[in-house]
């Protein structure tokens, strides 16, 4: 067995991490306490530990040890639709269907203004007028201070912020996050060779004595908050609570990025943290939520003495995002039709978070997004409970790709607008919990 020794340790390591036993971004014990453990010599554990390595599952760091591969993997945590027959829970994205006439039309008049300035190269991260019609757009939501001067167009809210991340951090930069956040954010960071650390969390979103400790201990390049709508929790900031965020925010003098996406699901539109600490932030919006994630429209309000790095960084990478397609977001909001688009998406959330309410009533009563984060009760364990799930055609974000840190949330995150049909919404939230009051033990292991 001697040969075959440290494939059976590397077994054994790999089920610790499945069972939840071993949690992401853990370290894990050192090749002489798993030796000891095993009867064997550091040198059989430490090829254990290679052949994990080489499969993904863990990650090394000289002088500091061996982890467990963080979960940040986005083809798990957002999945795209393969059966039509499946209840896709996963993705966030509006109700498309509702959108589809106008999108259309949109692009059909957008072919009727493509002229060689319009389809060539130009300067700075777009045209001005597309610069404008995101002044206006983010203006509409409560942003102050948004100009064609100050304002960067980006292929989307994900770029935005792959963008900020590589503009404003180097490797090995610490950043401070949601202690839950977008797994959008966790893959850009890991990718990256980014450190993250979670600041906690309450009822109202980043708590400010969290954060203000955190950026004193950690001396972080920057800050990604989610304030509205945050995903998963589903929590809003109200205004006096962003206030206060702002406040450590000048005090400390750190960069600030607000991932503000969902902005237009608050009624009326609650002013975002950039508006009070205008000098650090960096305020993302876009139409990914509101109109189409296949748009591709992001817009970065930057403080002023940024926005020449922003636009290097830009013309380096993509040199600019494709006029085409905001041609077409520029005629939805010179016309006013994507804000009315935006509101028909919002009165759908708030329908569709009744629903969720009848059905599940411990979920926040004060959401109104597009998704919900459901409480498991302790028989079940998030993966183990996302795996059945899907084995039933229910595809549902396990809570363990939001934990900046890696630690067992207990939750389920359920997207209510990606299922067009109502009937068909209804139909899979209430197999979610038949599912949720039944048994796991009742299952065959997988």
């Amino acid at each position: 067995m001697s040969n075959s020794k440290f494939i059976f340790i590397a077994d054994v390591i790999e089920e610790r991490i499945d069972s939840g036993e071993y949690q992401p971004n853990a370290k894990l014990p050192t090749h002489r306490e798993l030796a000891d453990e095993f009867e064997t010599t550091p040198a059989t554990v430490s090829k254990a530990y290679k052949l994990l390595s080489d499969k993904g599952r863990l990650e090394s760091f000289v002088g500091k040890g061996t982890f467990v591969a963080a979960r940040s993997d986005l083809n798990e945590a957002i999945q795209a639709p393969e059966d039509e027959s499946d209840f896709n829970f996963s993705l966030l994205q509006p109700c498309l269907y509702k959108n589809v006439p106008a999108i259309k039309k949109a692009y059909q008049q957008s072919a009727d203004q493509l002229t060689d300035s319009l389809i060539g190269y130009c300067e700075n991260s777009g045209h001005k007028k597309h610069r404008e019609a995101a002044v206006r757009w983010a203006q509409e939501y409560g942003l102050e201070g948004g100009n064609t001067r100050n304002t960067v167009l980006t292929n989307g809210a994900q770029h935005a912020l792959s963008l900020l991340v590589e503009t404003l951090t180097k490797p090995g930069d610490t950043i401070l996050v949601e202690s839950l956040t977008y797994p959008g954010i966790l893959a850009i960071t890991n990718l990256s060779n980014r450190n993250v650390i979670g600041v906690e969390l309450d009822e109202q979103g980043v708590r400010p004595d969290a954060l203000d400790t955190a950026i004193k201990a950690h001396s972080p390049s920057l800050v990604i908050l989610i304030p509205c709508h945050q995903n998963p929790t589903g929590v809003s900031m109200p205004e006096a609570r962003k206030k206060e965020i702002a406040k450590v925010i000048n005090e400390n003098q750190v960069w600030l990025v607000e991932d503000d996406i969902y902005c237009f699901l608050d009624a009326p539109p609650v002013p975002p943290i950039a508006n009070f600490a205008p000098n650090y932030t960096f305020h993302i919006s876009g139409l990914s939520k509101a109109i189409s994630p296949a748009m591709r429209c992001g817009f970065v309000k930057a403080p002023e003495s940024q926005v020449a790095a922003l636009n290097a960084h830009i013309r380096a990478n993509i040199w600019l995002s494709s006029p085409i397609n905001f041609i077409a977001a520029t005629l939805l909001i010179e016309s006013g039709e994507a804000f009315q688009l935006a509101e028909n998406q919002r009165e759908m959330a708030v329908h569709r978070q009744e629903l969720a309410r009848q059905i599940f009533p411990s979920i926040n009563a004060n959401a109104s997004g597009f998704h919900i984060w459901l409480s498991l009760p302790q028989h079940w364990q998030q993966d183990r409970f996302t795996m059945e799930a899907k084995n039933r055609g229910l595809i549902v974000t396990s809570g363990s790709y939001f934990s900046a840190d890696g630690s067992n949330t207990q939750h389920i995150r359920l997207s209510l607008t990606s299922i067009s049909r109502e009937s068909k919404l209804i139909d899979g939230l209430k197999q979610i919990e038949t599912l949720l009051n039944s048994n796991p033990s009742s299952f065959l292991p997988f």
